[in-house]
């Protein structure tokens, strides 16, 4: 659905500026992928290089590599979802019940799906 008002979501000036802090995140996000590659990669096992703490070490760092590049991956398809969203006029709008999300928390979460009245629900519906 496309909204007509948008003056309590992101209006025409504020769309300039998510589109901007959204293409500056996507931007980042892409740019971390690019520099962070050669930490994922194979761990070296050979004992006669390298010590067992130091393998363990290097393993640890691994996996915590492989965990950081998985959730830039999903904050880089969230922010780009918005993007898509903020493009059919749909940014800024709560996914649940289609109320305006606060600028505030838009401005805190990019890609914040739910009014804060929607999350909160949807968190005590998980309990």
């Amino acid at each position: 659905m496309v909204h007509g008002d948008k003056s309590g979501a992101a209006g025409e000036p504020d769309q300039v500026y998510f589109r901007g802090r959204l293409l500056t995140w996507i931007g980042e996000l892409e740019e971390q992928a690019a520099t962070s590659s050669a930490a994922g990669q194979t761990v070296e096992l050979d004992q006669t290089r390298v010590g067992r703490v130091s393998r363990i070490d290097a393993l640890q760092a691994q996996a915590m590599s492989q965990e950081t590049e998985r959730r830039r991956r999903l904050q880089l398809v969230e922010a780009k979802r918005a993007l898509g969203k903020l493009d059919q006029g749909e940014f800024g709008y709560c996914e649940s019940c289609d109320e305006s999300i606060a600028r505030g928390r838009l401005e805190a979460n990019l890609a914040v799906r739910l009014c804060i009245r929607c999350a909160g629900k949807a968190e005590s519906d998980k309990t």
